[in-house]
């Protein structure tokens, strides 16, 4: 009998899950002299995944599978590589890595598929490197990584400001279910805030008084009053440039979503339900209109990027 050769197992593998947001509110300033414009966002990170493997490697190298993993980049402008190339940087690290990404959180979203991927990647790496750097100094490096990477590195839920990379946990009781409307046609997050820029000419600066009635419905976990309270400055640009995504918004208030907004810069769709049961008939719903490629259902708020096996 001829046994088949069995590829050797990596003699060392760690594996890391970060999840991908939605944005509860998201208030939007007018352009700065730096190009960037000032937030006023209230995070939830949902139990919709990115996966990262890191295994010893003589180079930095990538590879992706999961839904559209044929969009996602593999060269060094990836945000994963580039979260390992600026760790091995900081940490005095010249050894390489192989990071495999497996995609569950949609890509171009709105739901910071690729943040998740930096911070899953940041965690990963300094686990296999075992650089000793600090939970400080990593969320440093996940700032200058992007906007959204220092969430998906802590989770949960939690209030950012400046960029939205400045955070504060934000105080949440219970367990809140989402049905997510899913487009294979992803949205530029720049194309959505020069949308932003002309619909709203000069506009103010976020006003934190908007959303306390959201923080009062996290607090006392009322998925009701939270639907309420649902807000995105974007929503509007997203739908000037995607028209259609009127159609799942429609189909979310119909099947009796409790709120429904568009998801970051989109074109993703969240509806906010009234328990995990629920989630499924809006999903349902979803489906049966044809509105979405894809849909989710997901619950949160959940921890932020972790390890989940080490060998």
């Amino acid at each position: 009998m001829t046994l088949t050769p069995v590829a050797p197992l990596p003699e060392h593998e760690v594996r890391v899950r970060a999840p991908g947001k939605v944005n509860l509110s998201l208030r939007v300033g007018p352009r700065e002299s730096d190009g960037y414009h000032p937030v006023l966002t209230v995070f939830q990170a949902v139990s919709v995944f990115e996966e990262v493997v890191a295994t010893p490697s003589d180079v930095r190298e990538l590879t992706v599978s999961g839904p559209q993993a044929e969009l996602v980049p593999t060269d060094p402008s990836n945000l994963a590589l580039r979260a390992a190339a600026l760790l091995a940087e900081r940490a005095g690290v010249d050894e390489g890595v192989h990071l495999h990404l497996h995609k569950g959180v949609p890509v171009a979203g709105g739901m910071a598929g690729g943040s998740a991927d930096a911070a899953a990647a940041l965690v990963a790496c300094d686990t296999l490197w075992r650089t000793g750097l600090g939970r400080d100094d990593l969320l440093e490096l996940a700032a200058e990584l992007g906007s959204d990477v220092p969430f998906s590195f802590v989770g949960h839920t939690a209030v950012g400001s400046g960029r939205g990379h400045l955070l504060t946990p934000a105080l949440s009781r219970g367990e809140f279910h989402w049905a997510f409307a899913v487009q294979d046609r992803g949205l530029s997050t720049a194309a959505v805030y020069a949308a932003f820029d002309e619909l709203a000419a000069a506009g103010d600066p976020p006003d934190p008084e908007g959303d306390v009635p959201l923080m009062q419905a996290l607090r006392a976990g009322d998925p009701r009053a939270l639907g309420a309270a649902l807000h995105n400055d974007l929503q509007l640009a997203a739908l000037e440039l995607d028209p259609g995504l009127a159609e799942p918004l429609a189909v979310a208030q119909d099947a009796g979503a409790l709120g429904v907004v568009v998801s970051g810069s989109g074109p993703t769709v969240a509806a906010l339900a009234r328990s995990r049961q629920h989630a499924l008939v809006l999903a349902a719903a979803f489906t049966a209109s044809g509105v979405a490629d894809r849909v989710l259902t997901a619950a949160g708020p959940v921890s932020g990027a972790r390890v989940v096996a080490a060998d």
